[in-house]
């Protein structure tokens, strides 16, 4: 063998020595630090829940021997049973008509051999025809409230007069909402 020849033999092996013990000792590579990762944002201030609709409380109940000794003309006159009303083309009991009705309902089992009529009424727009089905629907409603909270049917009636007999005779929002309504009338007591 040439010089050259073991010389280039000698530096091969070194090179391929040295890679090898290189290779061997792999250097442990740490890993990048990331950034830390940021805040969440704050939450939104909850929404504070919507303010309760005021509904008035009922009137107390009038003296049981005032109500006992008036004849069905003053009672009715000066009636005890306030009046449910209604949104317009609506026979849904609402939360304040469900308030009026229950002041009627604990009224009516303090008395209870009243006979009471339900009349439905409505506002002047609309067909005769139509407002009479829905002052029926409006006058069944209550009715059927009423009988839900232990008032007896059988002490119930009902009649629907739609838009003939106005409580208010105006011809603005103010008077048809007055008239949408289911009224109460004492017949026996």
């Amino acid at each position: 063998m040439s010089k050259m020849s073991s010389m280039s033999y000698a530096m091969i092996a070194a090179a391929v020595l040295a890679t090898a013990t290189a290779c061997s000792h792999k250097s442990k590579v740490q890993p990048v630090a990331s950034a830390p990762e940021p805040a969440p944002p704050p939450a939104p201030a909850p929404t504070p829940p919507p303010a309760p609709e005021v509904i008035p409380p009922a009137p107390p109940p009038p003296r049981e021997e005032a109500v006992s000794s008036s004849s069905l003309d003053d009672l009715n006159r000066n009636s005890p049973l306030r009046p449910a009303f209604f949104p317009l083309d609506s026979s849904e009991i609402d939360p304040t008509a469900k308030s009026v009705l229950d002041g009627d309902a604990a009224l009516l089992r303090q008395n209870p051999t009243w006979v009471i009529t339900i009349e439905g009424h409505c506002d002047e727009r609309g067909t005769a025809e139509y407002n009479l089905a829905l002052g029926e629907r409006r006058a069944g409603a209550a009715l059927a409230y009423l009988v839900s909270l232990g008032i007896p049917a059988n002490r119930l009636k009902t009649v629907s007069y739609g838009k003939e007999f106005p409580f208010e005779p105006g011809h603005d929002d103010a008077a048809w909402a007055k008239n949408r309504r289911a009224h109460f009338v004492i017949t026996a007591k």
